[in-house]
């Protein structure tokens, strides 16, 4: 039977960055490392630096946040302290749009590449297999997933040392197909367009980091434990996907022009890289990893989602039966089942649609992205407005400039993810005025 009880604090600083590297993916990059290289004439690595400096503005700020507000629900928690209960709602509701469809975009990912290696079983029934080995895992304790999780962050995280090591070894043995300096200067140079709009794509490899927040209620330290653990996850994160690019860069057998002109072959460009200039069997290890990685960070981005519908429905967000825990596992059973269950829909729909991936990643980013610029307003809110900060660079500078970053890359948007967005905030809206009105109905027939 299920109660009321709470959550179970069972995560470490390591778990949590283990949840972090998880859902972003260690070899990220790897996907899009040839879409990158293209648009910016070749200087993919000075790309993700500053990648990794923008979206450091929002890790500041969910550091800032849940040192005040340790809860679970992360930015609808935060938006409800800073902005009020409506923007609150609304914040939450946005990053769902994220957190329900990332995990739908990763076991697409992992029934595609398993169905590559295995075409006689169908990518949906590898989709399928995936959420259900994952979500097993998840509701059978957060500090079991995190184990498992830790298991296959570390194979991932073999696989690319060992590419970098090979990659060295190449470097010091053959020397550099490109310029040394042109992952950070471009072939031939770039221009600040060019790498300002590659940078708009590499931000987007960093979505996942603030899942951390989600877990707020479960860690075994104070509130600034998550704070930290979202710093330090950023931070390695941006360190590892600069030390790919580079090492890729300099060994990328076709150039940034011939990628522009054939952007069939941008999809493919990391793995070419490995193939022909350092490893062929080391190519495929990559992509047996990318086929198993993005199912274990589909579990945490489930497990994310179920967090957030969890705390947004303890708040009156929400159905009450989404806010029981398990007295077992300490988990959200309901929510990560009902957070479960729409993504099982999603993935296995997209995977039996020739245009599902296209569809799905044109969407998926609006969400988190418009949470975002809210988790900038509530710290704006919180610490000048209601408590009186005088401190311009964390309560006004930082929130600032992480809001303008990711109002900057919602303008640069495909329209069809903007329209999608749009419905999502409307339907919302909507959705927050009916248990409003329900609830203010309810509390006055009480009280007659």
């Amino acid at each position: 039977m299920e109660t009321r009880a709470r959550l179970r604090r069972t995560l470490s600083v390591r778990d949590l960055i283990v949840y972090g590297l998880l859902f972003i993916g260690p070899l990220a990059p790897v996907g899009v490392f040839g879409v990158l290289d293209a648009r910016s004439a070749g200087a993919v690595g000075l790309v993700y630096v500053i990648a990794t400096v923008a979206m450091a503005f929002t890790a500041l700020s969910y550091a800032e946040m849940s040192r005040v507000v340790p809860r679970a629900g992360s930015v609808f928690a935060y938006a409800s302290a800073g902005l009020g209960p409506a923007a609150g709602f609304l914040a939450g509701w946005l990053i769902m749009l994220d957190y329900l469809l990332i995990p739908s975009v990763a076991y697409l990912f992992s029934g595609i590449a398993l169905h590559a290696l295995f075409p006689a079983v169908p990518a949906w029934a590898f989709t399928a297999l995936a959420f259900a080995v994952t979500t097993a895992l998840n509701v059978s304790g957060v500090r079991l997933a995190a184990r498992v999780g830790l298991v296959v962050l570390l194979a991932e995280i073999v696989v690319m040392a060992l590419f970098v090591v090979m990659a060295v070894a190449v470097l010091v043995a053959e020397g550099p197909v490109r310029p040394w300096a042109s992952p950070f200067t471009g072939v031939g140079g770039t221009t600040t367009t060019l790498v300002i709009g590659a940078v708009s794509v590499a931000v987007l490899s960093f979505l996942g980091f603030d899942a951390i927040a989600s877990f707020a209620e479960e860690t075994t330290g104070d509130s600034r434990q998550v704070g930290r653990a979202v710093l330090l996850c950023l931070g390695v994160a941006g360190a590892l996907f600069v030390l790919q690019t580079f090492l890729a860069g300099l060994l990328a057998p076709m150039s940034p022009a011939e990628l522009a002109a054939d952007p069939a072959t941008q999809g493919t460009a990391f793995y070419d890289v490995v193939e022909r200039s350092v490893a062929p069997w080391l190519a495929g290890l990559m992509k047996v990893a990318k086929a198993v990685g993005p199912a274990f960070a589909a579990m945490t981005a489930v497990a994310a989602a179920g967090r957030l519908l969890y705390g947004m429905a303890r708040d009156g967000g929400l159905p009450r039966a989404l806010s029981t825990v398990d007295p077992g596992s300490g988990t959200p059973r309901a929510a990560l089942l009902s957070a479960g269950a729409v993504t099982l829909v999603v993935s296995v729909w997209a995977a039996s649609r020739p245009d599902g991936l296209d569809v799905l990643v044109s969407v998926v980013d609006i969400g988190a992205l418009a949470a975002f610029t809210m988790l900038h307003g509530s710290v704006i809110g919180y610490f000048r407005v209601r408590r009186g900060s005088h401190d311009l660079w964390r309560h006004l500078v930082v929130p600032v400039a992480g809001g303008l970053v990711a109002i900057w890359i919602i303008i640069l948007a495909a329209p069809l993810a903007k329209v999608a967005g749009l419905v999502w905030l409307v339907t919302g809206v909507i959705v927050f005025a009916v248990r409003r009105n329900g609830r203010g109905g309810r509390a006055r027939s009480t009280g007659s």
